[in-house]
């Protein structure tokens, strides 16, 4: 009996060490379908865990979910859809997940960009110097090398672990603009200001970081501006969470 138990510790223990999930948690393969063509980069969060990931070329992808969970979809191109994962879907070789193309026309913006005083208007640095965040660093290791034949990019580039990272970096984005998101606003802007039911307050910021105007209003750190079109935003996307009768 001693023996089993050592055994299972054993077992338990390779598991966790190689960062298997628990068993609750199952991978889950699916592919999104749309009649559009572009279905490359999707973005897809586990609303429960909160981790997300990116649809590959064709619509594909592959997530960590438990049944209960709440997967959203989101994508510029695309109306915001929720699916709750139900035992059998687990069963099914690829779960398929229809979405609906939405087109919406945004008065044209134009947004003033002033110069803030920084390290490179100091002289304290040069204009030329590269900052890498933690994703973009692994990504720039993996596809740089030395050598008449550099291997590293090319053994990456074999397996697979350079798309990998450049589907990691592209999360880690989108992270960043939520990561602002929630310093530039307090939560009851958003169920009290935009009227935005708090249970889809997070899917909101999910899909707002999906506009490339909104995103680029905030990297220039114009917050009139991002909030204008975070309003405008909030009124479309509270008529894609509308229960039609």
């Amino acid at each position: 009996m001693s023996k089993i138990r050592i055994l299972f510790l054993f077992l338990l223990m390779m598991q966790l060490s190689n960062g298997q999930v628990t068993p609750a948690s199952k991978k889950i393969n699916g592919k999104v379908t749309a009649d559009y063509n572009d279905l490359e980069s999707i973005y897809i969060v586990n609303l429960k865990t909160e981790k997300s990931t990116l649809t590959e070329r064709g619509g594909y992808f592959s997530i960590n979910a438990s049944v209960g969970d709440t997967i959203m979809f989101t994508a510029v191109q695309f109306k915001s859809l929720k699916i709750t994962l139900k035992e059998e879907d687990f069963n099914k070789e690829l779960l398929f997940v229809k979405m609906e193309t939405f087109i919406r026309i945004l008065d044209e913006v134009k947004i003033n960009e002033y110069k803030d005083i920084n390290a490179v208007s100091l002289g304290i640095i040069s204009s030329k110097t590269k900052h890498y965040t933690p994703a973009e660093r692994k990504l720039h290791e993996a596809t740089t090398g030395s050598g008449l034949v550099p291997l590293n990019p090319i053994l990456n580039a074999i397996t697979g672990r350079t798309k990998q990272l450049k589907k990691e970096v592209e999360v880690e984005k989108k992270e960043t603009m939520l990561s602002k998101i929630e310093n530039l606003y307090e939560a009851e802007y958003f169920t009290e200001t935009l009227k935005i039911p708090k249970d889809f307050v997070k899917g909101f910021q999910y899909y707002i970081v999906e506009d490339a105007k909104f995103v680029e209003a905030l990297k220039a750190k114009n917050k009139t501006m991002a909030t204008f079109i975070m309003n405008e935003l909030a009124v479309i996307y509270k008529d894609l969470i509308a229960v039609k009768p």
